[in-house]
């Protein structure tokens, strides 16, 4: 893979050089962990500059790269800083300005203004320009090597909530059973959860984000459940509603059925060149048609990778075409005040038709199961 990486890193510098800077310094923490391949401590950026590239990082007590993503020594310096010696983003400035850089492109949409000003005052010869977005700009669309490991990460969120779903629910609080799920996770592989995992129950359900509660699991309950896996760095995201109890009530069906058409409609929707606002579009106009319009969350999906939520966004107002290659989440819900609500998610790859279209890495039931 280190050859993958220094395609990646020559990728940038060839945009920047056509920009005009010698040098770029990264600093977002995912944008240095896609063109390092290395699993890098806290407040590590990167150097490209023109004579060589560099990682510089602060001193930590330990520093344990990922399995096989250590970079090539041949390809990428690493400077780790002794002590207290300062920000790492000034000690790549200083050292692009002692290789000659004129220009410093910087990610300014990550630097806190007091960072900006500290590395303008550090190496005043060096004109600080906008990298902007370009980073993530690469990382839209995933290599095959990206795509296997969200494939992984998604078979084992499906596998702890399948596990979750063969246990007694009722009477445990949405907590416990929050605690459990995340357990499974790393148990089965995961590096961790890929987001902090949400528990819904009752009038809970359907709440996008809701934070786990001590509210127990009662007969007759909607139990939303989203969660999530991160292994090597890579995260997916699945979400599934579920009735507790012999039988959905007719309202739970219906709601249900609304949320689940739409869903179904954005899943269809994923075909290169499709614009990212006529996928939200496709599912949104489902949920309003059934008479649900309101209160609706102000996206039906976004993109995932080394974060569980990046560009592009599945939003009304998005700009943006979506590229083969590129995976999303497709996330309707609706929520009914004092009533409960439905959310479905899943994690797919925009393929083209010719390569059978939507590549859907949750596989776990979408059928409304009573628990």
């Amino acid at each position: 893979m280190s050859q993958a990486y220094a395609a990646r890193r020559a990728r940038l510098r060839d945009q920047c050089a056509a920009a005009g800077s010698e040098a770029a310094l990264v600093s977002r923490p995912a944008n240095v962990r896609y063109l390092c391949g290395a699993a890098v401590p806290p407040g590590a950026v990167l150097l490209l500059g023109p004579v060589q590239d560099v990682l510089v990082a602060p001193l930590t007590p330990s520093w344990e790269p990922l399995p096989g993503g250590s970079p090539h020594p041949e390809d990428l310096r690493i400077l780790v800083l002794p002590g207290e010696s300062g920000d790492p983003a000034v000690a790549a400035a200083d050292l692009a300005a002692a290789d000659g850089a004129e220009s410093l492109a910087v990610e300014e949409h990550h630097l806190t203004v007091a960072r900006h000003r500290a590395l303008a005052a550090a190496v005043p010869p060096l004109r600080l320009a906008d990298l902007g977005r370009a980073v993530e700009q690469l990382r839209l669309v995933k290599d095959e090597e990206e795509i296997s490991c969200l494939r992984i990460a998604a078979e084992l969120a499906d596998q702890a909530l399948g596990e979750l779903l063969e246990s007694i629910l009722v009477g445990r609080t949405e907590r416990h059973l929050a605690l459990e799920l995340e357990r499974r996770l790393v148990d089965h592989g995961a590096d961790g959860p890929a987001f902090p995992t949400v528990v819904a129950t009752g009038p809970n359900s359907g709440r996008a984000g809701h934070t786990p509660t001590d509210r127990r699991v009662e007969e007759g309950d909607f139990l939303t459940i989203g969660l999530g896996a991160d292994y090597r760095g890579y995260r997916c995201e699945v979400g599934r509603t579920f009735v507790i109890g012999p039988s959905p009530a007719t309202w739970q069906v219906e709601l249900y059925d609304a949320v689940f058409a739409a869903q179904r409609a954005g899943r269809e929707a994923l075909v290169p060149g499709a614009a990212c606002r006529d996928v939200d579009r496709a599912t949104r106009q489902v949920l309003e048609f059934a008479g649900f319009g309101e209160g609706l969350a102000r996206r039906m999906g976004h993109g995932v990778g080394l974060e569980i939520d990046e560009d592009p966004r599945l939003a009304p107002a998005a700009m943006g075409k979506l590229d083969a290659c590129v995976p999303v989440t497709v996330e309707p819900g609706v929520h009914l005040p004092g009533r409960g609500g439905v959310r479905i998610d899943d994690t797919l790859v925009v393929r083209s038709e010719a390569d059978g279209g939507p590549e859907l890495l949750t596989i776990t039931t979408k059928e409304l199961l009573a628990l």
